[in-house]
């Protein structure tokens, strides 16, 4: 790996920088359209029921609305939003509005008007008469229903049960993990404008364009080619817009309308009504020695999906699988099962499964170490992966794995011996430390194809013109791509031009922005065009230049025979010269398939500081260290990372989408759902280690989602030593702390 790079590992701003702190950007919910028309949708107010009978004539006679759609007008075509390319078996349960309502958010009708006041005005005039059924919230009684039983998931490697009759020491613990909301500043949004040759176009902050444009085709019964779908300018997602929520609603609408027609929700619509991060039920088992080698490890995991399918078999397997690529344990078996019930929609969060299993895992780590009398770190160091080892299960080998590195980089910055053993106080404030470590992947390989198509050509002015279907979710992909085009070329970063994903003109990308594939996958395939568009301009200059190829110098944008310095052409002059001697342009289309899925690391430090007496936790520390190969962007990595723990602390400490006996939420708005705000926040220092990685672009690796996955164990750990309780239900609320300490 080179060491003299000029833009890869240089902490560049964001692309948009610019237009974002002036207020210029425009995202879609700013899009004005000649004629555009406003949507808002109607959610259910019941968990359970059926529509007997919605009269929607006192909506339509308000001044301004145009119409009033609900199940009676609109397509019954079923539909999984979780589908993202074409052939892909999964249960197919949602429609666009339905009779059937089965949490509170469901869809039920969407009234489009002149302006938003008046929709919203409009919604509140529909009348619904409902025969309500019986609510199902917990997924323990879930799971002994026939219509709420999904099917179960089950992974095992070794002989667990005959490791099980023989160990003495065994500990066993039981987690709680809630549904959360993504808190991404732009709620859901979305935009549609109808065509005249029957074609629609969308534009939409997502994070597939090429799923979209196939959700969109099937609910509608359009071509694929009818269907264009535009990444807009996002104001975060985090996974919540990971799956069309609004988009086939949107399309339909503008077709029905035959103009332009806007969709928003509110807030409290974003945290009821799209996705939530899946809760989750865990039991674990593991055996040790007493010198704390895991012999054997049993999990099983109860995950709720919500009110629909989506993805819950997804994350479910995804779990399974990060289970055994952190530990050495040959003896381990993960099952889980899978059930609906009537709550808010499971779908894809940050970390995809990995923050559940591994609160799970890693809180029965710190158990095992209590139970043993050793230091955790200790116990992980002990037990954890080494570089290159093989997948106990056959997946994806784990490649360069500097999981060890990470613990033992970060004891000592942390200075975690020193803190660990200093003497408990006793008074009304407590400290203390945890450390939580953490696994995630690169991609899809060894799941589900995993390719991405992108066109690169130099330009006759000098500049470059990268063609992809990319999402900047706003941490810096299209930079990301730039830089590492620009290190092959040696251009300057401004001279590239990079757009966001299109599908009328983008070419296709299999998977778009999910499973921490951008960086690993599509920044590949940006370096793989990068050399090849390089070679050929290469060898159609040193014909040029009258040399051999490998006497061809490129440097800075500009290009010379290592034989004759004096002569040198920019770029650009080059690129007119193969144009006119050899009617040749420098373009080059390549399409990169992933041949690896390596694994990445984290280990996270914490510091908390706990009141007694109110049970109120503050994080004072956190040093969060990060095998990540080779930070192409490190400001962009820090940044990841900081975010990430600022999420991970709301799922430790204080985020919850609260659901009652009748599936009533009352966490349906900021007021009542705690995100962690900027006062709050920790002194957050990042630790990277960069020891490369064979397939990834300059070596790099994944952070977005691995960023957020040992933070909030990290917490619990240091809770539960400082108080020297067991709390294993997240959040870890002051009333939880204090019920604890009185239960001692």
């Amino acid at each position: 790996m080179k060491n003299d790079l000029k833009y890869v590992g240089k902490s560049i701003p964001i692309h948009d920088v610019k237009e974002k702190v002036s207020g210029k950007l425009k995202y879609a919910g700013d899009m004005q359209l000649p004629g555009m028309l406003h949507g808002k949708l109607l959610l259910s107010s019941v968990a359970h029921g059926r529509i007997k009978k919605i009269d929607v004539s006192k909506a339509e006679a308000l001044e301004g609305v145009v119409k009033v759609f609900t199940h009676e007008n609109s397509p019954n075509t079923l539909y999984n939003s979780h589908k993202w390319f074409v052939g892909m078996e999964i249960t197919k349960d949602e429609r666009l509005f339905t009779d059937h309502v089965r949490f509170v958010g469901d869809r039920i009708a969407a009234v489009v008007a002149k302006d938003r006041f008046t929709a919203e005005r409009a919604v509140n005039l529909i009348e619904i008469e409902y025969e309500e059924l019986s609510v199902v919230v917990d997924p323990e009684e879930a799971i002994n229903l026939k219509d709420y039983y999904i099917g179960q998931k089950k992974i095992e490697s070794g002989n667990v049960d005959d490791v099980f009759s023989k160990a003495s020491i065994v500990i066993e613990d039981s987690v709680e993990t809630p549904k959360i909301h993504h808190a991404a500043m732009e709620t859901h949004v979305c935009v549609a404008s109808p065509g005249i040759h029957g074609d629609v176009t969308v534009w939409t902050p997502c994070q597939v364009v090429f799923q979209v444009r196939l959700i969109v085709a099937e609910v509608l019964g359009m071509p694929l080619n009818k269907v264009r779908a535009i990444k807009a300018s996002m104001g975060g997602s985090f996974g919540g817009k990971g799956q069309p929520v609004l988009e086939p609603v949107c399309a339909f609408l503008a077709k029905a309308m035959d103009t332009p027609v806007k969709l928003q929700m509110d807030r409290t619509e974003s945290i009821i009504g799209t996705r939530t991060r899946t809760a989750t039920r865990g039991t674990i088992k593991t055996a040790v020695s007493e010198d704390g080698m895991i012999l054997g490890r049993d999990i099983h995991m109860l995950v709720d999906t919500g009110a629909y399918y989506t993805n819950g078999d997804a994350v479910t397997m995804a779990m399974a699988k990060k289970a055994f690529r952190l530990y050495k344990i040959k003896d381990q078996r993960f099952v889980g099962d899978v059930v609906y019930t009537n709550t808010p929609i499971g779908g894809a969060c940050r970390g995809y499964g990995s923050p559940q299993i591994h609160v799970l895992s890693e809180i029965n780590m710190d158990n095992v170490a209590r139970r043993l009398g050793m230091d955790p770190a200790e116990l992980r160091l002990r037990n954890l992966v080494h570089p290159f080892d093989k997948d106990p299960i056959n997946g994806p080998d784990l490649g360069n794995a500097r999981a060890i590195d990470c613990v033992t980089e970060g004891m000592k910055v942390f200075d975690w011996k020193q803190k660990r053993l200093r003497p408990k106080t006793s008074g009304r404030i407590v400290r203390g430390v945890g450390m939580a470590c953490a696994t995630h992947g690169n991609g899809y390989h060894g799941g589900y194809q995993d390719f991405i198509t992108m066109s690169l050509r130099m330009t006759e002015d000098g500049g470059v013109f990268l063609n992809s279907g990319i999402h900047d979710l706003g941490c810096g992909t299209v930079m990301t791509m730039k830089q590492i085009v620009a290190e092959v070329l040696d251009v300057e970063i401004d001279k590239i031009l990079a757009p966001e994903g299109d599908t009328l003109v983008s070419p296709f990308d299999v998977a778009g922005t999910q499973a921490s594939r951008v960086t690993f996958v599509c920044g590949s395939c940006a370096m793989k065009v990068a050399e090849q568009v390089k070679e050929k301009f290469i060898g159609c200059a040193s014909k040029i230049l009258q040399c051999s190829p490998e006497e061809v110098v490129m440097e800075a944008g500009e290009v010379w025979s290592s034989k004759s310095e004096t002569v040198k052409y920019s770029y650009g002059k080059m690129i007119t010269d193969i144009q006119s001697k050899f009617q040749d342009d420098i373009s080059v289309s390549y399409t990169y398939t992933s041949p690896a899925n390596p694994g990445v690391y984290a280990a996270n430090f914490v510091e908390v500081e706990i009141d007694t007496l109110t049970g109120l936790v503050k994080v004072l520390d956190v040093l969060a260290v990060h095998d990540i190969g080779k930070a192409i962007n490190p400001g962009f990595v820090e940044g990841q990372v900081q975010g990430a723990i600022q999420m991970g602390i709301g799922f430790a400490l204080s985020e919850e989408i609260k659901v009652d006996r009748n599936g009533k939420i009352s966490g349906d708005k900021f007021s009542k759902y705690h995100v962690i705000n900027g006062p709050s926040m920790p002194d957050v220092k990042v630790l990277l280690i960069e020891e490369g990685e064979e397939h990834g672009p300059f070596g790099a690796k994944s952070i977005g989602e691995i960023s957020t996955c040992a933070i909030a164990p990290a917490i619990v750990n240091a809770i539960n030593a400082a108080l020297d309780i067991n709390i294993t239900s997240l959040p870890v609320t002051p009333e939880k702390i204090i019920k604890a300490l009185q239960e001692k």
